[in-house]
């Protein structure tokens, strides 16, 4: 397992959260079948696989940017009381690898990313991978069997019930690939570019041939100005693209700007709102679920495409 740690972080801050971890070590006691994802889609998964014996939350709701996610003290206590935790890793949760670097030490943690062929991963740059790997739903598969597997191994008496749950779940996901495949195909193949504010999309750019343009990085804390703005104005120009679109975690002020540029050419695009990337939508709804979520994603971008 790989955590990485950007060394501008305040050392200041560094030491409260050692004191608070180990605060919260020394005075909670980890919950029976208690599982703690760090992001809603890693969730999804999890109880997709397990049964109501276990209790399942999450850190990252809807809305939030795990690139500048900061927790709580709250999470720590979660973290703390958690029998397995499960992240997502290759840098998605930016502040908190120090955190669960920590208590790495004493309790399962699971980085489902790190876990997975470095052949299968988009490489940003040295040892770091382009986190984002829910948009490739064969890839998720293989999270799913990683997640799987290391249930079974935690909790051996639930062993059947986990795989047949897997089963079943991974049936649903090949379902889903047959929706995407069909659904993008009504799209003109001119069209078929995907404008988003950061660059969250590239496993779906690799896994369904749809070339992704984007203002910012991997990252949200890359930040882009008056250059970026001009480049992507003259390629959706160039290309008459008929859409942008914008990340419900995100703030819309980047994709405006363009818009703007464009307007001033004379051209007109339409901005899509409610594309999710980093996080889904609410729990109890559609969109709260991986699968809901990118239907939801495949029909608004169909619906503007096409």
């Amino acid at each position: 397992m790989e955590f990485y740690w950007n060394k501008k972080n305040n050392t200041i801050w560094l030491c409260v959260v050692v004191v608070l971890i180990n605060y919260s070590c020394n005075s909670q006691k980890s919950k029976e079948n208690y599982i703690l994802a760090t992001t809603q889609m890693i969730y999804d998964i999890v109880i997709n696989l397990v049964d109501s014996t276990f209790q399942v939350e999450f850190l990252m709701g809807e809305g939030t940017d795990p690139h500048l996610y900061k927790f709580s003290q709250t999470d720590l206590r979660k973290l703390n009381q958690s029998t397995i935790i499960i992240a997502n890793g290759l840098h998605l949760e930016g502040k908190m690898n120090f955190v669960l670097q920590k208590i790495s030490k004493t309790k399962m943690v699971i980085s489902i990313g790190d876990s997975l062929p470095k052949e299968s991963l988009i490489k940003i740059s040295d040892k770091i991978y382009d986190p984002h790997i829910w948009f490739d739903i064969e890839l998720w598969k293989k999270v799913v069997k990683v997640v799987s597997n290391n249930l079974q191994k935690k909790y051996p008496s639930k062993k059947l019930i986990i795989r047949k749950n897997e089963i079943s779940y991974i049936n649903q996901l090949n379902d889903l690939q047959i929706f995407v495949q069909n659904e993008i195909r009504k799209i003109p193949p001119t069209q078929r570019v995907l404008i988003t504010s950061h660059d969250a999309f590239r496993y779906f750019e690799k896994s369904w041939n749809f070339p992704v343009k984007a203002l910012q990085g991997v990252s949200t804390t890359a930040e882009f100005g008056l250059k970026d703005i001009e480049s992507l104005v003259d390629f959706i120009n160039q290309r008459n693209i008929k859409a942008i679109f914008v990340e419900t975690s995100l703030s819309s002020k980047g994709l405006e700007a363009v818009a703007k540029g464009l307007k001033s050419k004379g051209k007109t695009v339409n901005i899509i709102e409610g594309l999710y990337s980093d996080a889904m939508g609410t729990i109890g709804t559609a969109e709260g679920t991986y699968i809901g979520m990118y239907k939801s994603n495949i029909s608004k971008i169909v619906q503007a495409l096409k």
